[in-house]
């Protein structure tokens, strides 16, 4: 049994604030008028990878990269404040892991600045004060290296760890690392294909969060070891 609270880790985007309505206006704005551009469905399907490696499924050619992240990141700090919130649950829950001495940080694939505009804007930044951000690794999930760099950062093994986020990406990297992935249903993929990904457990609100600390402590169980586990299926 672990000795200490466990260290959570948190994807940002559809599992502690609410900005699917921002990143779709976002990537409409950087399109606009631009020839082959996706569809919300294909756009939201690649929410949690760096937004240059989104881009560049649908950029025409490399030199269009950046110019269409300047226009995203143009309309997404013009609009950021308007349509950032957290979802309802998350304040309360994260102050109780707070009380019960857990250890939190965020992974994510946007750059830190925003991301922490983001944390500070909703008022999780008391709860939440350590962000590893794109612009903190060289790998991005699913890879595992940011899951990683959070757990140094907080001097915590993995095996004391879970890592709480949407996409399929947050669970490959989590499992990658380690740690516990932990998914939260209420982001924009649904469950089946966050099973396949490899979560381990399912939250259908994070309120529910600290009684599966709970039941995991309580069992007497280390978390459970990467050889262990069951692979993904294909």
């Amino acid at each position: 049994m672990p000795s200490r609270p466990l260290a959570v880790l948190f994807d940002l985007d559809g599992t502690l604030l609410d900005t699917m309505e921002l990143i779709l206006a976002s990537a409409r704005h950087a399109f606009d008028g631009y020839e082959g551009g996706p569809s919300d469905a294909a756009w939201l399907a690649g929410v949690g990878t760096p937004l240059h490696a989104q881009l560049r499924e649908f950029a025409r050619d490399e030199a269009h990269v950046l110019p269409l992240a300047e226009r995203y990141r143009a309309y997404q700090r013009e609009h950021h404040d308007r349509l950032t919130r957290c979802y309802t649950d998350v304040p309360a829950t994260l102050a109780e892991l707070q009380r019960r001495g857990h250890p939190m940080a965020v992974v994510t694939s946007k750059m830190g600045a925003i991301a922490r505009r983001g944390l500070a804007w909703t008022g999780l930044d008391a709860y939440v004060p350590l962000v590893v951000g794109a612009d903190d690794t060289t790998r991005h999930k699913p890879d595992p290296e940011p899951v990683r760099v959070a757990l140094d950062r907080l001097g915590y093994p993995a095996a004391e760890a879970l890592f709480v986020g949407d996409s399929p990406f947050d669970m490959a990297a989590g499992r990658a690392a380690g740690v516990v992935p932990v998914a939260a249903c209420w982001g924009p993929f649904p469950r089946a294909e966050l099973e396949v990904a490899g979560a381990e457990h399912f939250l259908d609100s994070l309120a529910e969060l600290p009684a599966l600390l709970d039941r995991m402590v309580g069992n007497g169980a280390r978390l459970s070891a990467l050889g262990s586990r069951p692979e993904p299926r294909q």
